[in-house]
């Protein structure tokens, strides 16, 4: 049996304060960037009345432009391959046993726990001996840009994606999976028409999270960028060592709203995840609806 006390007088007033300056500390910078990204005055700290000219200016930069883009092809890019491989990973962990699965396990949880730096100075030292070889060995001259980028997000997203996934995997029933299996369907169709309809939330919400990661790393990113290959985040960095304008003003705040409907709609769907309906056994009927050849044979075999 549990209780909660509720603070009274001077405590429950001290407690009220105390809430409002943490909201305060937290959202007041991010409400004076809004309000000064609509600016007309070229100084960041002073008020020179309403304007849209910066986020015109974000529209026509060339250079802003290009880097969005660069942004949204690493983002897609490795997303795509980042759910793939933590998806299948997940799996692995949390449905077969085999040797050095705790390693394994370890392992998928480093870029999580070690600093962004120390990640960027691994991938850096990789790039510079993986390059070399491929130069002395095959006479490439690989330099790096859009393709290491990738492979850096990949790295790190990975491990965020197996997490979402395992949690939606741990809390599922292996009953329904077990029903398909002995309904003498193949691993693939209990995959297919099983497993798999059941972590769609858990994938969608690790995709929406390794996105939003993506869209928004500056160390990592910065380490593994070359010439001609610069993401937002690192374009903006660069403007910002030479001054803040109302131009970085406008650009953070799109940023922002981005950054924002990519968490909020990756909790969404990792809120659903946790609340979803199980399917029925139809699925596991489904599994089995169009059986292969060797189903049939097993089938056969157990009549005669």
């Amino acid at each position: 049996m549990s209780s909660t006390v509720q603070p009274r007088g001077t405590t429950k007033i001290a407690l009220t304060a105390h809430s409002w300056l943490v909201y305060l500390f937290f959202f007041a910078p991010i409400f004076v960037l809004i309000v000064f990204s609509f600016s007309d005055d070229r100084n960041v700290g002073r008020w020179g009345g309403f304007t849209l000219e910066w986020y015109q200016d974000f529209v026509e930069h060339s250079q802003l432009q290009n880097a969005v883009w660069v942004s949204i092809r690493v983002a897609l890019l490795s997303t795509v391959i980042s759910v793939v491989l933590g998806t299948l990973g997940a799996l692995a962990l949390e449905r077969f046993k085999f040797k050095g699965r705790k390693v394994f396990d370890a392992l998928l949880y480093l870029p999580i726990i070690i600093p962004d730096v120390t990640m960027a100075v691994m991938m850096l030292l990789f790039f510079a001996e993986f390059f070399e070889i491929l130069d002395s060995v095959f006479g490439w001259d690989v330099q790096k840009g859009l393709g290491s980028i990738t492979i850096s997000h990949i790295a790190f997203n990975i491990s965020f994606v197996s997490v979402v996934v395992r949690a939606r995997l741990a809390g599922m029933s292996e009953v329904l999976e077990e029903a398909a299996l002995d309904l003498y369907a193949t691993r693939w169709k209990t995959f297919r028409y099983v497993t798999f309809p059941q972590i769609v939330p858990g994938v969608a919400g690790g995709a929406l999270l390794a996105l939003t990661l993506s869209l928004d790393d500056v160390v990592i990113t910065q380490f593994a960028a070359g010439p001609g290959a610069t993401t937002l985040p690192v374009f903006v960095f660069g403007l910002i060592r030479r001054g803040v304008t109302p131009l970085i003003n406008a650009t953070s705040v799109l940023m922002l709203a981005a950054s924002v409907i990519l968490v909020a709609l990756s909790l969404a769907f990792q809120q659903f995840s946790g609340r979803g309906g199980r399917p029925s056994l139809r699925a596991a009927r489904e599994a089995v609806s169009a059986p292969s050849t060797t189903n049939t044979q097993i089938k056969e075999g157990i009549t005669q």
